[in-house]
Protein backbone atom coordinates (compact mmCIF):
# COMPACT_ATOMS: atom_id res chain seq x y z
CA UNK A 1 0.00 0.00 0.00
CA UNK A 2 2.83 2.40 0.79
CA UNK A 3 4.51 1.68 -2.53
CA UNK A 4 1.27 2.47 -4.38
CA UNK A 5 0.93 5.84 -2.61
CA UNK A 6 4.57 6.64 -3.29
CA UNK A 7 4.08 5.81 -6.96
CA UNK A 8 1.05 8.16 -7.17
CA UNK A 9 2.96 10.96 -5.42
CA UNK A 10 5.96 10.46 -7.69
CA UNK A 11 3.82 10.55 -10.83
CA UNK A 12 2.05 13.73 -9.68
CA UNK A 13 5.35 15.43 -8.93
CA UNK A 14 6.94 14.41 -12.21
CA UNK A 15 3.80 15.42 -14.09
CA UNK A 16 3.81 18.87 -12.48
CA UNK A 17 7.47 19.42 -13.35
CA UNK A 18 7.00 18.22 -16.94
CA UNK A 19 3.96 20.42 -17.50
CA UNK A 20 5.84 23.41 -16.03
CA UNK A 21 8.69 22.83 -18.47
CA UNK A 22 6.23 22.42 -21.35
CA UNK A 23 4.55 25.73 -20.45
CA UNK A 24 7.84 27.47 -21.08
CA UNK A 25 8.88 25.42 -24.10
CA UNK A 26 5.70 25.48 -26.20
CA UNK A 27 5.69 28.30 -28.74
CA UNK A 28 1.92 28.33 -29.39
CA UNK A 29 0.25 30.58 -26.82
CA UNK A 30 -3.05 28.71 -26.71
CA UNK A 31 -1.38 25.35 -26.14
CA UNK A 32 0.86 26.87 -23.50
CA UNK A 33 -2.16 28.22 -21.62
CA UNK A 34 -3.86 24.82 -21.75
CA UNK A 35 -0.74 23.12 -20.39
CA UNK A 36 -0.57 25.77 -17.65
CA UNK A 37 -4.14 24.96 -16.66
CA UNK A 38 -3.27 21.23 -16.59
CA UNK A 39 -0.31 22.03 -14.35
CA UNK A 40 -2.67 23.87 -12.00
CA UNK A 41 -4.89 20.82 -11.81
CA UNK A 42 -1.91 18.57 -11.08
CA UNK A 43 -0.81 20.92 -8.31
CA UNK A 44 -4.37 20.79 -6.99
CA UNK A 45 -4.11 17.00 -6.77
CA UNK A 46 -0.76 17.31 -5.01
CA UNK A 47 -2.27 19.61 -2.38
CA UNK A 48 -5.20 17.23 -1.96
CA UNK A 49 -2.79 14.29 -1.50
CA UNK A 50 -1.01 16.31 1.19
CA UNK A 51 -4.32 16.78 3.00
CA UNK A 52 -4.48 20.54 2.48
CA UNK A 53 -8.01 20.64 1.07
CA UNK A 54 -8.48 24.38 1.46
CA UNK A 55 -5.28 25.09 -0.47
CA UNK A 56 -6.29 22.53 -3.10
CA UNK A 57 -9.66 24.21 -3.62
CA UNK A 58 -8.01 27.64 -3.83
CA UNK A 59 -5.45 26.31 -6.31
CA UNK A 60 -8.17 24.79 -8.48
CA UNK A 61 -10.27 27.96 -8.44
CA UNK A 62 -7.50 30.53 -8.78
CA UNK A 63 -4.53 28.68 -10.23
CA UNK A 64 -6.27 26.62 -12.85
CA UNK A 65 -9.64 28.30 -13.34
CA UNK A 66 -9.40 32.05 -12.91
CA UNK A 67 -5.83 32.47 -14.12
CA UNK A 68 -6.46 30.25 -17.13
CA UNK A 69 -9.59 32.19 -18.06
CA UNK A 70 -7.73 35.50 -17.72
CA UNK A 71 -4.87 34.24 -19.87
CA UNK A 72 -7.30 33.05 -22.56
CA UNK A 73 -9.12 36.40 -22.50
CA UNK A 74 -5.81 38.24 -22.80
CA UNK A 75 -4.80 36.05 -25.73
CA UNK A 76 -8.07 36.81 -27.49
CA UNK A 77 -7.63 40.54 -26.90
CA UNK A 78 -4.09 40.42 -28.26
CA UNK A 79 -5.29 38.61 -31.38
CA UNK A 80 -8.01 41.23 -31.92
CA UNK A 81 -5.44 44.02 -31.64
CA UNK A 82 -3.23 42.30 -34.19
CA UNK A 83 -6.11 42.17 -36.71
CA UNK A 84 -6.91 45.89 -36.40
Amino acid sequence: MIEYALFIDLMLGVGAVITAILCLAIRDLFQSILVFMCMGLLVTLIWARLGAWDVAIAEAAIGAGLTGALLLATRRRLMQQDKS
